[in-house]
């Protein structure tokens, strides 16, 4: 903060990671439509963070779009720098949520995964979220919320995916030690399952080829594949103080995906 300013204490605000595409985008635009302002990451295509600030802006609320490679641990520490800086842009000195939404796909078999192809998974699936969580606890609000994103993969078994959801299933087991280890700090840290979304995930395979969009509907109870805005909206909900009480859970957001 400059001299004379006065930090922000009414305003919430978010980390999201990789919030210009897909669950992150919708997330970061819902959290708009409640009052809440972004910090979000992107990894490469800043024409998409530019709009996805030019649409916060019409909620009413700011955001701010930083550019970071959630794999890479080195770039942590220049990164929180760029968030006390942004903070100060919004007002604040401290943020209020974060959402560890940041991924890559991986569909191959165990037989034909190679050493380099889980070595990238663990550390943007989980060695990322580790340590970004890390380096960002000192900035975060006492009383806030963290939300990990993990899979319905890490409940139903489907070949092709073992890799990244044994990389998810990382992540369900920290984030009930997080909750544990902050709830001295009124921290509350949960979960996030989706089921099957179309988006440009996995190259947009569930929203983009019509088999597959055709057989998750068929296994899901509420007869259709998910979409963005059935995500986003939960966890928006989730990180509001109506659920401050929800603590240490694993939350499927799936339509009742293979029951």
């Amino acid at each position: 903060m400059t001299a004379g300013q006065t930090a922000d204490t009414t305003r919430k605000i978010a980390i999201v990671t990789g919030g210009s595409r897909g669950l992150g985008r919708n997330t970061v635009l819902h959290l708009a439509k409640r009052g809440v302002s972004s910090i979000f990451t992107y990894r490469a295509n800043q024409a998409e963070a530019d709009e996805v600030v030019s649409l916060v802006a019409q909620e009413g609320q700011r955001a701010v779009a930083l550019p970071l490679d959630t794999g890479k641990v080195s770039a942590f520490d220049p990164f929180v720098a760029q968030v006390r800086e942004a903070l100060t842009q919004l007002g604040a000195e401290r943020f209020d949520y974060l959402v560890n939404n940041a991924g890559t796909s991986h569909h191959v078999a165990i037989e034909q995964t190679t050493e380099e192809e889980l070595d990238s998974l663990y550390h943007v699936h989980f060695k990322g979220v580790f340590f970004l969580t890390q380096k960002l606890l000192p900035l975060i609000q006492d009383g806030g919320r963290i939300v990990n994103i993990s899979s319905g993969l890490t409940r139903v078994a489907v070949p092709g995916s073992a890799s990244y959801a044994s990389m998810k299933g990382a992540v369900e087991v920290l984030t009930r030690y997080l909750a544990k280890e902050l709830g001295p700090r009124r921290i509350a840290v949960n979960t996030v399952a989706p089921g099957a979304v179309a988006t440009d995930f996995s190259g947009g395979m569930v929203r983009d080829n019509p088999e597959v969009n055709k057989r998750v509907a068929e296994w899901t109870a509420l007869g259709r594949a998910g979409v963005p805005d059935d995500i986003g909206p939960m966890i928006a909900s989730l990180l509001g103080e109506d659920n401050r009480w929800v603590n240490a859970q694993r939350i499927e957001v799936s339509g009742g995906m293979v029951i």
